[in-house]
């Protein structure tokens, strides 16, 4: 009888032991496959800007009256359309610190910018606009796009110049 239970005993140390190994094994690798993904999705998110302005710049060139329609999909983070300021922006709050905090950097068009809040870090990744008058379904105003499974449809359409004389390029979703 006390062989069985010294056999029940072992066992069940051997079983909290390998708990213990796999619990500090995740408190160690987690951090990192948090960070990797963030990374990953920071690096698509660029692409997907980068796509964005190539579009727009097609429209632009192909002249007034033209549209393209874009298709784009946001995992983790919000597409900002500001027609206040002329310019679209991609804001994501990850594991992941992309460069210098406080410290921006241009790559193309595009200028990346990361602030740091706490260990967490917040990029933004953003293409300023100012010889074009960026506006939302038509109007002035700013439009959030948060994640979502589907992808959605940026309808991109050169309008012409507008009263200023400025070129209008106008963004909405389809």
């Amino acid at each position: 009888m006390k062989k069985r239970g010294q056999i029940w005993v072992e066992t069940m140390i051997y079983i909290l032991i390998g708990f213990a190994l796999i619990g500090l094994v995740l408190a160690f690798a987690k951090p990192k496959i948090d960070e990797l993904r963030d990374k990953a999705i920071i690096e698509q998110s660029i692409d997907m800007m980068e796509d964005i302005d190539i579009t727009l710049i097609e429209v632009i060139k192909a002249g007034p009256g033209n549209k393209r329609v874009i298709e784009t999909v946001i995992r983790k983070g919000n597409l900002k359309i500001d027609g206040l300021n002329n310019e679209i922006m991609f804001e994501f709050e990850g594991e992941y610190i992309y460069s210098e905090p406080g410290e921006p950097i241009s790559q193309g068009n595009l200028i990346i910018e990361t602030r740091q809040l706490g260990e967490r870090g917040i990029v933004n990744v953003t293409r300023i606009y100012s010889n074009y008058d960026i506006t939302y379904n038509g109007g002035q105003t700013e439009k959030i796009i948060s994640k979502a499974k589907a992808p959605y449809k940026l309808v991109i359409s050169n309008l012409g110049n507008n009263l200023n004389g400025d070129l209008q390029i106008d963004i909405s979703l389809n």
